[in-house]
């Protein structure tokens, strides 16, 4: 039975753009697993009731329902030991886990801010008030102030990606001379931009350029593929 993913969609059912989701795509092509994906928008919340949350990614694997990028990139290296792993040992997951605590706390929130308009500009309609309003209300400002700054929000992403630079002159993924969920953790908030938002985020001089171009032609070029912007 082919896995079922359900993915955030855009106004386009192509538009695929959680950087959770994107995680877990890039995962599953690590494992050689077939999936197909299911198109979804955050008022559709009826469609993964049955998973007993209200937000993406939710696996279907046969009779096992995962959700949260986390618990499912675990799952699958439980799953399917014989396929190569995402985290290779508990020394590896320890620090993943680390590492993605790190990556939502400063990489999600700058990318945020400067793909901000650009993204709420390629939601479906259906989405649009939801959006607003929960986020208006998270940051207590509008979507238009909070998103205003966009030279100064690039100026602090740039910052942000600072202690990752070193190590990718050193070798080519974050996970060493192969690339383990820690590259597919950072990679999904890249890719979260590259479908939403035409904004240059980094100089072809910068590693994190570098090794982003070669995550976008690993396994077979998912993520090149995918509907978005050539930036």
């Amino acid at each position: 039975m082919t896995i079922r993913l359900y993915d955030l969609a855009g106004a386009e059912d192509e538009r695929r753009f959680s950087p959770y989701c994107w995680r877990i795509k890039m995962a599953l092509a690590h494992k050689g697993l077939e999936f197909e994906t299911m198109p979804w928008r955050f008022t559709e919340k009826d469609a993964i009731a049955f998973s007993g949350q209200g937000a993406v990614p939710v696996l279907v694997d046969g009779p096992r329902t995962v959700s949260d990028s986390w618990r499912i990139a675990l799952y699958l290296d439980e799953a399917y030991p014989e396929r190569p792993p995402l985290m290779d040992s508990e020394q590896a997951r320890g620090a993943i886990f680390v590492f993605k605590q790190w990556s939502e706390r400063n990489i999600h929130p700058a990318v945020f801010q400067v793909i901000l308009l650009d993204l709420f500009a390629h939601l479906h309609n259906k989405d649009k008030a939801y959006f607003r309003e929960s986020r208006e209300k998270r940051f207590g400002t509008t979507l238009e102030a909070y998103g205003s700054d966009r030279t100064g929000a690039l100026a602090k992403f740039h910052k942000a990606l600072d202690p990752v630079r070193p190590l990718l002159i050193e070798q080519p993924f974050i996970g060493g001379r192969s690339p383990s969920f820690a590259d597919y953790i950072l990679f999904g908030a890249f890719q979260w931009a590259r479908v939403m938002s035409p904004t240059h985020l980094l100089e072809p001089d910068d590693p994190v350029y570098i090794w982003r171009e070669r995550m976008l032609d690993i396994h077979g070029g998912i993520a090149r593929r995918a509907l978005g912007f050539a930036v």
